[in-house]
């Protein structure tokens, strides 16, 4: 019998094994032949039989000591998207990107983003918990093996996906000897007193039996053996089967043995306990103590029983402790929260708690929206991300009733910090168009205002100015309309983003000042505020005004040192870095730019990534690097593709890509460039920030003279008529500067 150490992931993203895998070796060892002949395995099995911590067992195998042969097979990691809590169709194909680390900023569809990034890789992704959404993961799954020849899929359900060239991996419970082991070790890490003796195993035997080995269920019976002799549970078990045994007519036995043994556990539970696990259901994946005890809380449950109660609930396994980067959390077995929200529909108080968990929601991104722009600026990120799936919720419950409408325009533009600053951009350009296709009415109208002005911040971001121009003059109307200054300088702000991007800058220059006069005249201060300086720093640099533009990105650097700000704090350094590059400062423009990197590449802002790298090219070949330079902007091509149109397809944000192209060509000519660059294409977003970060090694061949000039006015007009989207191998073209 096969028993495992704990290990740590070393790459992918698979969860941590919180708890040793027992037993299960002839499985593993057939699981892992599938794989190596077959690109699609699923493994089924009855709710609770073990199909999750077998996938992720086998995972773990590949990861950390798999034949070279699989080393080759999976060289691009093994990842890990958890379904169980996705209830939505619409959000399976964000889940999957969310899982394997992708961000993208385009109008393309998800799921064209999602066989693109996979096309050349060669990688295993296991799909768990997938039964709520088969038909659509079959589609998906199968669109993805077809696209991508180096994928593998390794997936685990209730039913199989049914896909051509699938096999089919049917769980069984485990043998009597592996049961006994399950339940022994889950019993002794429960109370290190516990132990099988000769006296208790006939017993524990004939326990497991009644369970039919079934791990979920053994799991539920060691958290009784507390305080219960093996005995004494067989016998309370016995006792409810006659109560619990239903269900539907010719339903599989062990179907209606599970059901008992979540029965059994819930019909042990304490009144109190039973209520808190029927409301904890309306959480999807994790939640926190705070919002349990705020959501389930009410006059037949006082807020001060609900920490014991969970502890409770933790001790007999039906919630599961975790932490994560966001703080200690809890979750639910899915199987488990199914039983509780049956109950809490049978209670006929299901939509109160929704309600409830909606306004927790609503009031937790109020808070980070605040948070944002304040050295909490890491946890809020970190906090929004974990919380995701329950904010997916509290935006569909805003959809469903049509009087609450406005709470879900109101949320989709408060989390505006995490679409725009968290690599977001087209999910929540997903939710900014369907909150924004009801129109509230005339009393909800600030909240439409807010919500029309971070749609079109994100449209252009994601290079689509027809939609952002839409939004922003119906902000900028509806403003002038209600009274509404602080949206009217929004409006402003954003359109004066849009030409920055357009390479308008003399109209960017002028709206983005008067954005300015009209947050100061409002009192607002945030990181919208100092972004907008930033970018007004930015028209002025390319319209050849240094001075103006240190002036007030040297402002932001200060608010933003004193608030503990970041994000925007990463833009002004990319300012700063500009001109130190064109005063003839590398050294500096190099700390300035490698500060930006490490920032934009925490927060998963793929525009400030991706622009502070470009320049980072340009910064190395005039240090003497030219084939690092080739290297990083190589590496840069495929993180456009994720923004969308290359640098806007403006030639002012485009001029220093063609002055390294330009200059690094020249010294090591095309084929040595190109080379670089296919290298640098190659290279892992981790992998292109640590390489970022420690800096060309080899020796320079020749210190190069600074740029003459930077893209200004001219040198913009000039790089704007150069093919933004010509081969890094090929240094061809007008030269920017």
């Amino acid at each position: 019998m096969r028993q495992r150490p704990l290990r740590n992931r070393t790459w992918g993203n698979l969860p941590s094994e919180l708890s040793e895998f027992v037993g299960r070796g002839d499985e593993l060892d057939g699981l892992e032949r599938l794989l190596g002949t077959s690109r699609l395995v699923t493994v089924t099995g009855v709710g609770g039989v073990g199909k999750s911590r077998l996938v992720l067992a086998a995972a773990h195998e590949l990861e950390a000591s798999g034949t070279p042969a699989e080393q080759e097979r999976y060289c691009d990691g093994v990842w890990w998207a958890e379904l169980s809590s996705v209830r939505d169709p619409a959000y399976l194909e964000f889940t999957v990107a969310e899982a394997l680390g992708l961000t993208d900023h385009t109008t393309r569809p998800l799921r064209t983003v999602l066989t693109e990034h996979l096309a050349e890789r060669r990688l295993l992704l296991v799909l768990d918990g997938f039964e709520q959404l088969v038909d659509e993961c079959a589609v998906l799954v199968r669109e993805l093996l077809r696209r991508s020849p180096g994928l593998r899929v390794l997936a685990a359900g209730r039913r199989p996906l049914e896909v051509d060239g699938e096999l089919v991996f049917p769980l069984a419970p485990p043998v009597a000897e592996e049961a006994l082991a399950l339940l022994a070790s889950r019993a002794s890490a429960l109370d290190p007193a516990f132990e099988v003796t000769d006296a208790n195993r006939a017993a524990l035997i004939g326990l497991c039996e009644r369970l039919d080995g079934i791990p979920l269920a053994l799991e539920l019976a060691a958290g009784r053996l507390r305080a219960l002799a093996p005995e004494q549970v067989s016998a309370r078990l016995a006792d409810r089967f006659a109560l619990l045994t239903g269900g539907a007519r010719g339903a599989l036995p062990r179907h209606r043995t599970l059901r008992t043994a979540i029965g059994w556990s819930h019909e042990l539970c304490t009144p109190p306990e039973r209520l808190l696990w029927a409301r904890l259901s309306v959480f999807a994946g994790q939640f926190d103590l705070d919002a349990a005890e705020y959501v389930c809380a009410g006059r037949d449950l006082p807020v001060e029983s609900v920490l014991d109660l969970v502890g409770e609930l933790l001790t007999q396994s039906l919630l599961v402790k975790e932490e994560t980067p966001a703080g200690v959390r809890y979750r639910m077995l899915e199987t488990v929260r199914l039983y509780g929200a049956g109950w809490l529909e049978s209670l006929g108080d299901a939509g109160r708690l929704r309600r409830r968990h909606r306004d927790w929601y609503m009031g937790l991104a109020t808070w980070c929206e605040l948070d944002w722009f304040s050295p909490r600026q890491r946890e809020v990120a970190a906090l929004v991300e974990a919380e995701l799936p329950n904010l997916r919720l509290a935006l569909e419950c805003c959809l469903d009733e049509p009087e609450e409408l406005h709470l879900g325009q109101y949320l989709a533009g408060t989390l505006w910090f995490y679409w725009a600053g968290c690599g977001r951009l087209t999910e929540g350009r997903h939710w900014l168009d369907r909150t924004l296709e009801h129109v509230p009415g005339p009393e909800y109208e600030n909240s439409r205002l807010k919500a029309l002005w971070v749609l079109g911040y994100v449209a252009a971001l994601q290079g689509d100015p027809v939609a952002s121009m839409s939004a922003l003059y119906e902000c900028r109307d509806g403003a002038a309309r209600t009274g509404n200054p602080v949206a009217a300088a929004y409006a402003v702000h954003r359109l004066g983003c849009l030409a920055l991007v357009s390479d308008d800058m003399t109209r960017a220059r002028e709206l983005l000042g008067t954005a300015l006069e009209r947050y100061r005249e409002a009192g607002e201060l945030n990181s919208n505020v100092l972004m907008c300086q930033v970018e007004l720093a930015m028209s002025l640099a390319f319209l050849g005004e240094p001075a103006g533009a240190l002036s007030l990105c040297e402002e932001v650097r200060e608010i933003c040192e004193e608030r503990g700000e970041l994000w925007t704090k990463a833009y002004a350094l990319y300012v700063l870095a500009y001109a130190a590059l064109d005063a003839g400062d590398t050294g500096r423009a190099r700390s300035l730019l490698t500060e930006c990197v490490e920032i934009n590449h925490a927060f998963r802002d793929l525009v400030g990534l991706v622009l502070a790298i470009e320049l980072l090219a340009l910064v190395t070949v005039t240090e003497g690097h030219p084939t690092e330079a080739a290297v990083l902007q190589g590496a840069a091509e495929p993180m456009w593709d994720g923004v969308g149109l290359r640098l806007f397809g403006s030639g002012y944000f485009n001029a220093p890509r063609l002055m390294c192209l330009e200059r690094a060509g020249e010294l090591i000519g095309t084929e040595h460039y190109a080379a670089g660059a296919r290298h640098g294409r190659a290279l892992s977003s981790e992998a292109l920030v640590e390489r970022a970060l420690r800096g060309p090694q080899p020796a320079p061949a020749s210190a190069l003279p600074r740029p003459r000039t930077m893209p200004t006015r001219t040198a913009g007009r000039a790089g704007a008529g150069a093919d933004n989207r010509k081969p890094a191998g090929s240094p061809k073209g007008e030269p920017a500067g």
